[in-house]
């Protein structure tokens, strides 16, 4: 039984390295500090590629564990997959379903965690293909008839999309916009969860810091936000918004996300 005192667990599922720390890394680590269990799927890069020891010290520093990977490479990417996996974009839909009902059986998470339909930010069609996929596994893990050989059925309480809202991706939008990016945000209206991370947002930000090549680069997110100066940063990566994709009230606490 849940204890009524700890949050419930969550299990985020993204689609590469830093996605967790971006979108939900305040969730996460509010949540793991209150005792909760949290992990991480991440879709893309694969082991032995450069980015999978820096997030594994990403998820250590949000306390979620260790990486939780489907195996995939990057859309545009192609140093993401050194075994030669397929992309994740190619990938047959049914496989990639199966693959992470196996992670939400096997972690048996109060709430799923993952991209919403745009696929946030700039739109990636990763972050678009992870959505679907999460949808479709969310859907499947409570069904026996599906996927037998994936462990014993489970059904999350909820499934929540991190997403940008028009109005509160503005600084953020500033920030892309100055690469010749563009942050894809959904209505006001879609929002039914807005997160203050103020609390958490050192955290997430040790967390950011450990993707280093991405910190390093010109045009990831990670490195804009390193050179901007600290009140601003912080400005933008407190705000973490969700949207609830499954039925029930949307809760009413703005600091945690619950059943």
């Amino acid at each position: 039984m849940t204890n009524p005192d700890t949050p419930p667990s969550l299990l985020g599922v993204f689609a590469h390295p830093d996605d967790e720390s971006l979108l939900a890394g305040g969730v996460l680590a509010r949540h793991a500090g209150a005792g909760a269990r949290t992990g991480v799927v991440t879709a893309t890069w694969t082991p032995g590629s450069r980015r999978i020891p820096e997030l594994a010290d990403a998820l250590a520093v949000l306390g979620a564990g260790e990486p939780r990977l489907l195996g995939y490479a990057d859309a545009r990417n192609p140093a993401s997959a050194p075994d030669g996996a397929e992309r994740l974009v190619d990938a047959p839909l049914d496989e990639a379903i199966g693959r992470l009902v196996a992670h939400i059986r096997e972690f048996r998470p109060d709430i799923v965690l993952a991209h919403d339909c745009v696929g946030q930010l700039t739109g990636h069609p990763d972050h678009r293909r992870a959505h679907q996929i999460t949808l479709l596994a969310v859907e499947a893990a409570p069904v026996a008839a599906l996927y037998p050989e994936s462990g014993e059925p489970w059904r999350p309480a909820a499934l929540y999309a991190a997403t940008h809202s028009a109005s509160g991706a503005g600084p953020l939008g500033d920030l892309l916009r100055t690469v010749g990016k563009d942050v894809i945000a959904v209505p006001d209206t879609q929002v039914t969860t807005t997160v203050d991370a103020g609390p958490w947002t050192a955290v997430k930000w040790r967390a950011i810091l450990a993707h280093r090549g991405e910190v390093a680069a010109t045009r990831p997110l990670p490195g804009l936000l390193a050179r901007l100066p600290r009140t601003e940063r912080e400005a933008i990566i407190r705000l973490e918004q969700f949207t609830r994709l499954t039925p029930g009230p949307v809760p009413a606490d703005p600091y945690r996300l619950t059943r």
